[in-house]
Formats: structure tokens, C-alpha cells, sequence
């Protein structure tokens, strides 16, 4: 299927420059593009494939200045990279895969679950007694549903999804394969020479618009609800422990963990393999760098940290050239150290 410039400029409210009726039938890379392909251009260091690529036509921000002439057409827009992702929705609306509807044999649904309209359930999910699923969720193969979990409309349970009881979906949540919701948080009472069990009897509470990736857990509250709030987006391979509450649009990074009871503001930002620990409280748009540890509150919004410990990221450049330079001052030292006793012996 083939699309214009004028169709595209349209979906993403742009500014064309150039032909009009340029049309594009896949979407590509800027650096690997072809006639017939859509690119974007949104960080400057691969502005230069702009001017030697041959896309038929190409995003760009409405504050770009050119240095020279293009072969491609420009659409002008706010964002590039916001109206490239709007237009690969867009496109997946429209010829992508269709999801299916109905439910499929050998799979397992309690009498007393109750199930929408349009809703999905594949071969080998297991929906729970009391469980409901909301009107065009798909529950795919191999997902388990537990008792009293209720899913909003529009979720999509990716195969080998496991949610245990009692836990919440919202709507238009995206959870993908292998992730469990609602595993007993990490809770033992250090008792006559061993650890004893504390039951969790919480649950998992994710509100609207989450997308949890691969293999990521998020264990069910000791008491109340470990809650993953409206917007949030959670990488592959995370581990959100026992009662942690995550704010709305915060985005976590693959193989990073919080710990128990910790609150995370909403618009933060943590880097890929970076630690929190328990019982803190993290300001409204921290910055955590990858591979950070965070062993104490946050309490500045709009923070910045790395390390680990982290401390706040600017104070740590300035830590890192100085630390570069310590071979060349201890030389110097040396040096008038040297001086000085030499001036010493001639005095005497």
C-alpha cells in the first residue's frame, strides 16, 4: 500500500516541501534508506545521510536549517521522531496484523469469569474463577489468569503471561511474554535461627496506558497494592519489588530493580541496570543513570544521578575530569616536593 506526502502531512499536521504527491510504500532508516521508503531525522548527528540519502521523502523538524540541497521530500513537523511513531501506529492500523477475536479450543475458562465483548482467549490460557476481562482484550497462549484479576478493555496479555489473584489491569495496557504480575514480594521474618515467611495477602494494581516488557516481574503488595500508575513504561527483564508505587509516564530500562515500599514520582527517567533500594521516596523527574545505585531519598525534582552511590550527575563530571588529572598532580607534587627540599638544602 502506497501513501503521499499529502496523505502523510495530513496524519502528523506537517509542511511539505517538495512534491506533493512523492508517495512511499515502507519505512526505513535514514542510513539504510531506498526510493519508495519513509525515514525521520531527528538527531543531529545523522543529519549528513539527509543529504545523500535517496528516500522519497523524509520527517523532519520544523527547526532543522539546511545545509544544502535534498533529494527526498520534507515534511516539516514539531517533533520528527513523536510524528514517525504516530505514523508507524497509523500504519499498523491499517495493514497490520489483525488481532483475533473468539476463543480458541483447549483453552481453560472458569463459570465464573466473566468476559467481554470481542475478547480473545487462546489455546492453553487459563482464566480463573471470578476473573474479568474487559471488551477487545486478547489473552494469548500459554497465559494464566488468576482468580478475582480483572482487565480492562483494549489489553493485550502477550503468550506466557502470568497474573496472579486478586491483581488489576487497566485499559489499553500491553504486558508482553513471559512477565509475572502478583508473585509474593520478598518478605521473611528472621525468627529462632531461620527466616519465616510473611504472607503477602496484597495484590498489583497497573492503571491505564502501562507497557511492561519481556520477562519483567512486579511482586503483589505485603498489604494494600503495588501500583504501577497511568503512562508507565517498563522495560524487558525488571524487578519492581513489594509495595512500590511507580508515578504516572515514569520509564524504567531493562535489568533495573526497586526495591520494597519505595515511591518513584512520575516523569522519571532509570537507566538500564540501575539499582534502588527500599523505603525511599524518588522526586518527580529524577534522572537515574544506568548502572546507578540509589541508596537514599531524592527529594530535589528534576534531579540528575549516577554512580553508585549516585550523586547528582554534574557534581560527578566534575569529580571524573579531576580524577583524569590525578596522575599529572601527583606528579606536580612530586616535582615541588622535590623543589622545595632542594630551596631547603641551599638555605643551609
Amino acid at each position: 500500500m502506497k501513501f503521499t506526502a499529502q496523505q502523510i502531512a495530513n496524519v502528523v499536521n506537517g509542511t511539505i516541501e517538495g512534491d506533493e504527491q512523492s508517495s512511499v510504500q515502507s519505512f526505513a532508516k535514514i542510513e539504510e534508506s531506498k526510493p519508495g521508503d519513509l525515514c525521520f531525522l531527528a538527531n543531529a548527528k545523522y543529519e549528513d545521510y539527509l543529504y545523500t540519502c535517496t528516500a522519497s521523502i523524509v520527517l523532519v523538524n520544523k527547526s532543522l536549517v539546511l545545509k544544502q540541497a535534498v533529494s527526498p521530500t520534507l515534511i516539516r513537523v514539531d517533533d520528527a521522531y513523536a510524528a514517525f511513531a504516530v505514523l508507524l501506529q497509523t500504519y499498523q492500523d491499517i495493514v497490520g496484523h489483525q488481532h483475533p477475536v473468539g476463543i480458541e479450543q483447549q483453552s481453560y475458562q472458569a463459570d465464573t469469569c466473566k468476559l467481554g465483548d470481542q475478547v480473545y482467549a487462546g489455546a492453553f490460557s487459563y482464566i480463573g474463577d471470578h476473573a474479568q476481562i474487559g471488551d477487545h482484550s486478547k489473552i494469548y497462549p500459554g497465559s494464566y489468569i488468576g482468580a478475582n484479576v480483572k482487565i480492562g478493555h483494549h489489553t493485550i496479555i502477550h503468550p506466557g503471561v502470568k497474573i496472579y489473584k486478586d491483581c488489576l489491569i487497566g485499559n489499553h495496557v500491553i504486558i508482553h511474554a513471559g512477565t509475572v504480575i502478583g508473585s509474593d514480594g520478598f518478605g521473611f521474618a528472621f525468627e529462632n535461627g531461620k527466616f519465616n515467611k510473611i504472607p503477602q495477602i496484597g495484590n498489583v494494581c497497573i492503571e491505564d496506558h502501562v507497557e511492561i516488557g519481556a520477562n519483567t516481574t512486579i511482586d503483589r503488595a505485603t498489604m494494600g497494592s503495588t501500583i504501577i500508575r497511568s503512562g508507565v513504561k517498563l522495560d524487558n527483564l525488571i524487578q519492581i519489588a513489594h509495595n512500590v508505587d511507580i508515578g504516572q509516564n515514569t520509564v524504567v530500562a531493562a535489568q533495573a530493580g526497586i526495591s520494597g515500599s519505595t515511591k518513584v514520582g512520575q516523569y522519571c527517567m532509570v537507566g538500564g541496570q540501575a539499582g534502588i533500594v527500599g523505603h525511599i521516596t524518588v522526586a518527580d523527574g529524577t534522572k537515574i543513570n544506568a548502572q546507578s545505585g540509589v541508596a537514599k531519598a531524592v527529594l530535589e525534582s528534576g534531579s540528575s544521578l549516577t554512580g553508585s552511590p549516585a550523586y547528582d550527575y554534574k557534581s560527578t563530571l566534575k569529580s571524573q575530569v579531576i580524577f583524569r588529572q590525578l596522575p599529572d598532580m601527583v606528579k606536580r607534587i612530586n616535582e615541588l616536593e622535590q623543589e622545595i627540599s632542594e630551596l631547603k638544602n641551599n638555605k643551609q
